[in-house]
């Protein structure tokens, strides 16, 4: 999985990936070839950020902060100087900058006008300006990470104007001023078949669940799976006989997939724990061999790393294992979530198929089938009376768990009590199932879901989370396509793990389930829980993706929105500068966000104040897994 090839086939075309380098070395849309002034190419992740570094960067951020003023003083000068380099952004005075460089500058500043700020710091409960000035008398915090000071360095060098984006024209249409008409046309064109065969050359580096290999290999899979359990082809699409066989314990996943000694260790571990745990024997054939490294992103979503179960233990667990969206304080009545005005989360089953790791109801999610997951009858009832007593809800998203595990009857029930509500204009379904159990989408299921649909009147919606292009398979297309053909529309709400995160990966995914119907809605930044750690990336990435490599894609392929979900608020759209401000950095180099409420200028609400995960701590991951961290080097400067 590793960016190097001399030549791949995509879509039946060839592409010599092996010049894409020279050709467009100087464009910014080529990550690598944009290398910061301060830093050599081939020492990229080699330099070491400490206080010794930051206080060379610049003498008169050095001078300022060993000046022996007080805090106040100090503050003020920085701030003045801050200012200055702002300012002469927009001057044009003695700067030969590139503008779009000039717009980091200003970038920076902003940034820097947030941390040192007294409320800033009373809000994060830490001073980045006291530690620069420890730092600075030769006394810094021993406490503070490489990742702290890679930080500080980068906003520094970034102020300061120590870096050089798009000082390189060659490959820029913005410098052919003297062409006009068709001349300068046709280079643009040349330029923007340069910029795909780079985005293809990058997306093709992914395989997905339609691939040849990866084909042949599941087929194989399938094929042993069933002569582990004696049988037949004809059972395998039975949903019931899917989920008469889910693998609850290292022992049955064993049968349907190989498994490393550490995956074993840790299956039984969460078995020990009470942790829900369960695979599908359809999913588990899309495994491949533990060694392979090629199915991370498919092993991940199920099987339990060292650091959640970690998490998960003693005292560890009343903290970590919660309800960290805050949904107890959201819930007027059982079953029901409300955090908006017009729409409501209906969760008539607690459980699924399978569990995903990284699930923000890991608190209260039940294990698969588990008695007692399905609500009553009573409280089913209750809930859809208090949604037909406030006529404010148009929308209900039915999910738990996962609401297609109910039988046939049980959905049409419910689906039939919210059709009774007139103010209700619209019933999401939220489900796994077409990418954990495809064939639960019987021609049965699809025409009692369909058979709710008035145009003009009522909609129906599948949301669902395909996580990586390896899930989309033959039979998720099957799946997609029944329900489509019915009228019905799809739409992925992409949970942005770090297993899903390599360059142009998530685009990738994008464009592929478009071409099987499905719209992109959402990426969610995964929740900021302790026991999901391993799952969670800088929001700098995010938003470096959003730009540099979704941004590439025709527009009906990136219709996603980045957002970060507010414990007890709701969403908050990452790509606006004003939904957030980024307030401090954490002794670990984690970045400390100030989070709007959607409510702002609306009404009155509390900001919430949330953090992300180290860049660096980020990159070295990257390098670990054989990516080049040169190619992200841009991640430093979105905020």
């Amino acid at each position: 999985m590793i960016y190097n090839p001399s030549e791949v086939q995509h879509q039946n075309k060839n592409y010599n990936c092996s010049t894409v380098p020279q050709i467009i070395k100087k464009s910014y849309f080529f990550i690598p070839g944009t290398a910061l002034q301060f830093l050599q190419k081939e020492f990229y992740m080699k330099e070491k950020f400490t206080p010794e570094l930051f206080l060379s960067i610049s003498d008169k951020w050095s001078s300022i902060l060993k000046s022996g003023a007080d805090l106040d003083e100090i503050r003020h000068n920085l701030l003045n100087h801050i200012n200055e380099k702002h300012f002469i952004t927009y001057s044009g005075k003695d700067n030969d900058m590139h503008d779009l460089d000039l717009v980091i500058i200003r970038d920076c500043a902003r940034v820097w006008r947030g941390i040192l700020h007294p409320r800033s710091e009373n809000l994060s409960s830490r001073s980045v300006l006291s530690e620069l000035v420890n730092a600075a008398k030769g006394k810094p915090d021993p406490a503070l990470s490489e990742a702290f000071w890679g930080e500080i360095c980068h906003l520094v060098r970034g102020i300061e104007g120590q870096f050089r984006f798009h000082e390189n024209s060659e490959f820029s249409f913005a410098d052919s001023g003297e062409l006009k008409g068709r001349d300068a046309a046709q280079v643009r064109s040349d330029e923007l078949d340069l910029i795909h065969t780079h985005l293809e050359c990058r997306m093709s580096n992914y395989r997905s669940g339609i691939s040849d290999s990866v084909l042949g290999q599941r087929a194989e899979n399938k094929t042993r799976i069933l002569s582990q359990l004696n049988e037949t082809d004809e059972n395998w699409n039975d949903w019931h006989w899917q989920l008469r066989n889910i693998a609850k314990d290292e022992k049955k996943l064993s049968q349907f997939a190989e498994l490393s000694e550490q995956e074993i260790e840790n299956i039984k571990e969460v078995n020990r724990l009470g942790i829900p745990f369960g695979v599908t024997p359809y999913y588990a054939s899309l495994f491949d061999k533990p060694d392979s490294g090629n199915d991370k992103a498919i092993r991940m979503q199920v099987l339990f790393p060292e650091s959640y179960i970690n998490s998960s233990q003693g005292e560890c667990r009343d903290e970590n294992i919660n309800d960290f969206m805050l949904e107890g304080d959201t819930s007027p009545v059982d079953l029901i979530t409300r955090r908006y005005p017009n729409i409501v989360i209906l969760k008539p089953y607690n459980s699924c198929p399978q569990i995903c790791v990284y699930c923000q109801r890991n608190w209260e999610i039940k294990g698969p089938l588990e008695h007692g997951a399905m609500a009553s009858d009573e409280k089913i009832n209750t809930a859809v009376k208090w949604i037909a007593d406030h006529e404010a809800i148009k929308e209900v998203l039915i999910t738990g768990g996962d609401p297609l595990v109910m039988s046939d009857l049980k959905i049409k029930e419910i689906l039939q009590k919210l059709a009774d509500i007139k103010h209700v204009k619209r019933i999401r379904i939220g489900s796994r199932t077409p990418v954990t159990l495809p064939m639960r989408f019987t021609d049965e299921l699809c025409d009692i879901i369909a058979s709710f649909r008035i145009p003009g009147k009522r909609e129906i919606a599948l949301m669902t989370h395909i996580q990586h292009p390896l899930e989309v398979t033959p039979d998720f297309i099957r799946a997609a396509e029944k329900i489509k053909s019915r009228g019905i529309s799809i739409y992925n709400q992409l949970v942005f793990t770090f297993y899903i995160s390599r360059r142009f990966e998530a685009a990738r995914l994008r464009s592929l389930i478009k071409l099987c119907g499905v719209d992109p809605y959402y990426s969610f930044y995964p929740k900021g829980k302790l026991e999901t750690a391993d799952y969670r990336i800088p929001i700098a990435r995010m938003l470096q993706e959003q730009k540099e490599e979704s941004r590439l894609m025709p527009g009906l392929a990136r219709t996603d929105e980045p957002v970060y979900n507010v414990p007890g608020l709701g969403k908050n759209n990452l790509n606006a500068w004003q939904n957030r401000d980024f307030i401090s950095i954490n002794p670990d180099g984690s970045r400390v966000y100030e989070f709007h409420p959607w409510e702002k200028k609306i009404a009155d609400q509390k900001t919430y104040v949330g953090t992300d995960m180290p860049i660096l701590d980020y990159l070295k991951r990257l390098e670990d897994i054989g990516e080049s961290a040169e190619q992200y080097e841009s991640i430093w400067y979105y905020f």
